[in-house]
């Protein structure tokens, strides 16, 4: 990493989000100190920013609402003396991704059961005979499918 830091093009290579999402981070207060600029103005980030970044991508792809990344952000940015605090919010943040991941592996479960089915079926060449909706006669007369 240069030590002047890296573009706004080249951050957004290096931590996989779009350039319109590091403004956004910027504007919304996720970012827990201010941007370096160029002497025009060109924003300049350094390996903490990058760092963080990732941290906040990994937050909000795990469901965290902006305002929770916000707020851990500010904690963060405020220094020590709070960590007990930072540590109860992301507590709470990776009680709400275990229930996610037991609802998506219940769903899972399903879907499973229904390649299953279908696996079967088609084996047994009896495919036709899983269920599907019977059109009553006016449906038939206008074709319906």
């Amino acid at each position: 990493m240069p030590a002047e830091g890296v573009t706004i093009a080249e951050a957004a290579r290096l931590t996989g989000v779009s350039v319109h999402t590091l403004r956004y981070y910027e504007r919304a207060g996720l970012v827990i100190s201010p941007v370096d600029r160029t002497s025009g103005g060109r924003r300049r980030y350094r390996e903490l920013d990058l760092k963080w970044i990732v941290i906040c991508t990994k937050l909000r792809a795990t469901g965290m609402p902006i305002r929770g990344i916000r707020e851990y952000a500010e904690l963060v940015a405020a220094g020590p003396g709070n960590e007990a605090e930072r540590l109860a919010l992301l507590e709470a943040h990776r009680a709400d991704v275990l229930a996610k991941l037991a609802e998506m592996q219940e769903n899972l479960k399903l879907i499973d059961r229904k390649i299953d089915v279908y696996k079967g079926s088609l084996a047994a060449g009896d495919a036709d005979r899983l269920w599907a909706p019977v059109m009553g006669t006016a449906d038939r007369r206008r074709g319906a499918r």
